[in-house]
């Protein structure tokens, strides 16, 4: 029981007959003559997908040829069955369901009314004003929500009782068994519609849920490994940071009698490294989970290749290594974003192309680095596994965070390569130390 502005109390019966009343007089009067246009269909169903292109673009106005036919059909009987023009009646409320669907309803409400005056037929509907009503009921039930279907069969009982009482009796003893079969075809027909309103609903949510479980993954797959490049990054810079500033405090006891002039320097490149390694543990530190522990072996390098090769060898990818150039010590940074875009690379050829074979091709030049992957085809009878497409992204990552450049394409055989370029600074002898 709730209290009202007045005082007085109100029955949750009462409330819910009043919200009925007011949900009825909105979608049946208010907005019974609302212009509603019937859209094309969807033309990227199970079916019409497969039909060839002008085919199926005409095939988008299937619901529009569907009425047209009914309301043909409608006319047909009409004339057929009444002998007079007035036989076309019932078909206008049919047509009138692609514009206003409600108020189609209403309108063929008043056709049979004015049918069963002028040529006595049986009351409520003779044979086309049944039919007409039917089809009219069907396509407003199908573009309405089932609330409102649920008031147009309301609205249909109540006329096919005012009908029976005020006029049946002076035209014949047939129009109750009529009432009763609309009314009975009717509830199954907005039944019918019910169940595929809640069902396109169900399966909207569905798909709708999954979309944002699947973006939700996508985020959640870029954040890892956008998280374990910065756990990489993190080891890579504190180890050249912690050589930096130890190297600034053992480089004056290397120099004899050096000046005040230079200890200062080094004092202060000491405590900038420090301040930096720092800032730097406290910002990419973040990154790292409660139990996430550092690897006590080092970081995987290019020098490690071949024991990855072996690994995938013994996966079942046959795989070849070239090295042109000059090989070279490269910055920890290049050597571990090289290992790891070769890893990946591997590791999609495994999943996307099984029983093909593979390339490594590492070219040292004065600029860079070049790393070419190329797979063959799958081939045998194993199919290839799904993926989700975030392998490319985090080797481009791990290339864009060293301003280098990378393509990942088919190739014109059906395999498929990836490339990239990473540029390395030269480095003068008298650095190296």
């Amino acid at each position: 029981m709730t209290e009202t502005d007045t005082g007085k109390t109100r029955s949750p019966e009462f409330r819910l007959a009043m919200g009925a009343l007011h949900g009825m007089r909105q979608d049946l009067f208010h907005d019974a003559f609302a212009y509603r246009p019937l859209k094309p269909m969807r033309t990227d169903g199970p079916i019409t997908r497969r039909l060839p292109g002008r085919i199926r673009e005409n095939a988008a106005w299937t619901p529009h040829v569907l009425i047209t036919a009914c309301a043909l059909l409608v006319m047909f009987v009409g004339l057929t069955d009444q002998g007079s023009l007035f036989g076309f009646l019932p078909a206008i409320p049919v047509l009138l369901t692609m514009v206003r669907p409600v108020g189609a309803l209403w309108l063929s409400l008043g056709v049979s009314a004015v049918l069963g005056a002028l040529t006595y037929d049986e009351w409520p509907w003779g044979a086309a004003s049944f039919l007409g009503y039917l089809a009219v009921l069907t396509v407003a039930a199908i573009r309405t929500r089932p609330r409102t279907g649920a008031y147009m069969w309301a609205l249909t009982a109540a006329y096919a009782f005012c009908m029976e009482i005020l006029f049946n009796r002076g035209y014949g003893t047939g129009g109750a068994s009529v009432s009763v079969m609309m009314l009975f075809l009717s509830a199954l027909v907005l039944l019918t519609v019910t169940v595929l309103h809640v069902r396109r609903e169900a399966e909207q949510e569905v798909a709708a849920q999954q979309s944002v479980t699947a973006v939700e993954r996508d985020r959640r797959t870029l954040l890892e490994e956008r998280t374990t490049i910065a756990r990489e990054l993190h080891d890579v810079v504190a180890h050249h940071m912690s050589v930096v500033a130890i190297q600034a405090e053992a480089a004056p006891y290397r120099v004899e009698n050096p000046p005040p002039e230079l200890e200062q320097a080094f004092v202060t490149i000491r405590e900038n490294a420090v301040a930096a390694l720092t800032e730097l543990r406290r910002v990419l530190g973040v990154v790292r989970a409660e139990d996430y522990e550092a690897p006590d072996a080092p970081q995987p390098t290019l020098a490690d290749l071949d024991g990855l090769l072996g690994n995938v060898r013994d996966a079942g990818l046959t795989v070849e290594k070239t090295i042109t150039g000059s090989v070279r010590t490269l910055p920890q940074g290049v050597e571990l974003s090289a290992y790891r875009i070769v890893q990946e690379a591997l590791s999609n050829a495994l999943r996307h192309a099984p029983g093909s074979t593979a390339r490594v091709e590492i070219s040292y030049v004065l600029g860079g680095l070049g790393l070419r992957i190329v797979n063959t085809p799958p081939r045998g009878l194993v199919k290839p596994s799904p993926g989700s497409g975030h392998g490319i992204t985090g080797m481009r990552e791990r290339v864009t965070m060293l301003n280098g450049e990378m393509t990942a394409d088919l190739l014109e055989d059906g395999g498929y390569e990836v490339a990239a370029f990473i540029p390395v600074a030269a480095v003068r002898d008298g650095d190296a130390s």
